[in-house]
């Protein structure tokens, strides 16, 4: 089964300083206004998904625990064709990701399943 999800070295080396001062981190994205397109990194349970969120997979950080990765319901009917790939780079993001203050913010790079991967992910 291919993953929905997946980070580069930068944001696992990011994760793993921020989860060493923050405790186990989560991952939700929203789609939103400001900058709720953009991944929120969250301590593990300060945003409360629900039934309107879809788990789209674990991140392995070389930790104990990976972290999360959520996003909004009607936000995946959009992304659901696509691998999504955290990243970092320079620049301020939003006020309420954890990774806010240290000058850099999260993003997603994304490419399409190709069609042996989008098959794999169909239910059956």
């Amino acid at each position: 089964m291919p993953d929905r999800v997946g980070l580069t070295g930068e944001a696992a080396e990011l994760l793993r300083r921020l989860t060493t001062r923050h405790g186990p981190l989560m991952f939700h994205q929203s789609g939103g206004c400001c900058d709720g397109s953009s991944p929120m990194c969250f301590p593990d349970g300060d945003f409360l998904t629900s039934d309107a969120d879809v788990h789209l997979g674990d991140l392995d950080i070389g930790l104990a625990r990976p972290v999360p990765f959520w996003m909004s319901a009607s936000q995946f009917a959009y992304w659901s064709h696509t691998h999504l790939t955290v990243d970092v780079v320079p620049g301020r993001g939003s006020g309420f990701s954890v990774e806010a203050p240290e000058g850099v913010r999260f993003l997603i790079r994304s490419r399409l399943f190709t069609d042996a991967e989008a098959e794999a992910l169909q239910p059956r």
